[in-house]
């Protein structure tokens, strides 16, 4: 005698799952709409006190002022770290289940397109252009490490504050982001069709591809690094708190 295949409940996040499966989506879909805002009103809309003693947010960070711009010096970076991302290989995954919930999570049934084509149709095609905005990524890693070195230099003396640290801390952990990069580990060696013949490249790919393990700690962690240090220079700046440094003279705000 045969039995019925129980499949479950059906419908809009059915599921047989019994975790709370919610929690990441929810979390992922509330901090990068906060960090969104943040972001806007700090690097967009808040146009003065970003610089302060020899501290730069790395929203601005490098500082470009052409004498033609009349809006924030911020906007003529940003879309390089945006662009990287909104197109990251895990960010799209964790977004795509946190906005749009086709579906939600595994094993989770959401609400499904018909008309949906993937990434094959206009606007998702760009996220095509990952291995391009990544090439941005890279040389901004030099200049926010070339600010984090600055910042331990003020007013010809050389020091360290609490905001040196922080700056240099963000510098890493982006430096790590992209380094962990999956277009990155590609561009290094996924392109190889013999690793002996080509020891260091297999070489380069193996680094490369421990630090992939851990793209998603370096994805969430540099987020919330690059938002504490705008954060804790516009505090600074603002005289809201006060940096505890080695300097002789008091840090002031430059822009």
């Amino acid at each position: 005698m045969s039995h019925p295949v129980t499949i479950g409940k059906q419908g809009f996040f059915a599921t047989l799952r019994k975790d709370t499966w919610w929690v990441e989506p929810a979390l992922v879909a509330g901090i990068l709409t906060l960090f969104g805002i943040y972001s806007t009103v700090s690097a967009v809309l808040l146009q003065t006190k970003f610089e302060v003693g020899p501290y730069l947010s790395p929203f601005y960070e490098p500082l470009l002022k052409p004498s033609w711009w009349p809006f924030s010096p911020a906007i003529l970076i940003l879309w390089a770290p945006l662009g990287f991302r909104a197109t990251c290989y895990y960010y799209r995954g964790a977004y795509y289940k946190a906005f749009f919930a086709n579906p939600p999570a595994c094993s989770v049934t959401g609400y499904t397109n018909k008309n949906f084509r993937g990434e094959s149709k206009f606007p998702f095609t760009i996220m095509n252009l990952h291995r391009f905005f990544l090439i941005f990524a890279l040389a901004l890693n030099v200049f926010l490490w070339i600010g984090a070195f600055k910042s331990f230099r003020y007013e010809g003396e050389w020091g360290v504050g609490l905001g040196s640290i922080v700056l240099t801390v963000n510098a890493f952990l982006l430096m790590m982001y992209s380094f962990s990069c999956h277009s990155l580990r590609h561009f290094v060696g996924g392109r190889l069709d013999c690793f002996s013949c080509a020891r260091t490249q297999k070489g380069a790919w193996d680094k490369v591809s421990s630090w992939n393990e851990g793209h998603k700690k370096w994805a969430w962690m540099s987020l919330f690094s690059v938002a504490i240090a705008d954060i804790y220079i516009r505090l600074v700046a603002n005289g809201v708190i006060s940096d505890p440094n080695t300097w002789s003279v008091p840090l002031r705000v430059i822009h």
